[in-house]
């Protein structure tokens, strides 16, 4: 029996409940899978899961021993890791996940640096701005904006975007230029991105100490790229990160409005596993994101 993929696979399943899973990520079959469990099993003398024909759980003794293998594990990747260091770059395959606004302006554009300097590193990027299971659907590490809700994960804050108020010029000739929060609320349409839930995210509005709040958006989406469409066809006012819009605002086909109002500026995070920062491939890409979009501010270890 190799032991150590044994206690490997034993992690991910319990991680992902799931046999099938657990072998799609590890790039075996399941019956391997299954049999490296049972055979570790043997090898301790005690029972590590629960099988039933819906679901696969740890045993009170597979919990104690969980704990001890993710331990194990990431001091054997850590020595591995600080040996190989020495001599090779990081290499192997990495899966990533980010929002779609960050993604296609931000991070794929500047791949070409990454890949330059790990380049035996290869890259999945998923796209996506629905909340994701990370250790379930296989992924390395996730770029999420907004404040930190899962604190089980080592979060990293890798940059700050600052909001832009801004609208087509079609949209402006047509309906005139909006001279307060207020007046953008009763004779303007706004345009909003909406979350999973489909509740509409606000215009935020701040000038000193009032602070203004717009919620009926005649127009929303739940992806950045839609909502810079939505501005750019004409549909009206909205918010977006004056990063990715610049190209726009300097081209004049989007024009900044209510520029004495701001809006706060929203932290994105890269996000991985506790048991995966050892990682060489996964603390590369870490350390490269951070150094590429913004500052090192270690949220949670």
């Amino acid at each position: 029996m190799n032991q150590l993929l044994a206690m490997r696979a034993f992690v991910r399943v319990v991680d992902t409940g799931s046999f099938s899973r657990t072998a799609d990520q590890l790039a075996l079959p399941r019956s391997t899978v299954s049999k490296l469990i049972t055979d570790l099993e043997k090898h301790l003398n005690i029972k590590l899961m629960q099988r039933t024909t819906r679901a696969v759980t740890p045993t009170s003794d597979g919990i104690e021993y969980y704990g001890h293998a993710m331990r194990w594990i990431a001091e054997m990747d850590s020595v591995e890791s600080a040996v190989r260091g020495k001599k090779v770059k990081p290499s192997g395959h990495l899966r990533i996940d980010a929002p779609a606004v960050f993604a296609n302006s931000l991070l794929i554009p500047e791949l070409p640096d990454f890949h330059r300097e790990y380049p035996e590193i290869t890259v999945a990027v998923g796209i996506s701005d629905r909340p994701l299971k990370i250790v379930e659907e296989g992924v390395d590490c996730v770029i999420r904006a907004g404040r930190l809700d899962d604190m089980a994960m080592v979060g990293r804050r890798v940059t700050e975007l600052q909001y832009v108020t801004c609208a087509a010029p079609a949209y402006l000739d047509c309906k005139g230029i909006p001279s307060s929060p207020e007046d953008l609320q009763l004779n303007h349409a706004a345009a909003c991105y909406f979350f999973s839930t489909g509740k509409p995210e606000l215009l935020i509005f701040e000038r000193g100490n009032e602070r203004f709040e717009i919620g009926n958006c005649v127009f929303s989406t739940n992806e950045g790229n839609g909502l810079k469409e939505m501005l750019l066809a004409g549909l009206g006012v909205g918010q977006h990160f004056r990063r990715i819009v610049q190209p726009y605002l300097d081209s004049g086909e989007l024009v900044a409005v209510l520029e004495d109002w701001s809006r706060p500026a929203m932290p994105f995070h890269i996000l991985y596993p506790p048991n995966r920062h050892q990682n060489a491939r996964l603390k590369a890409f870490a350390d490269w994101v951070v150094q590429k979009f913004g500052v090192d501010l270690p949220i949670t270890e």
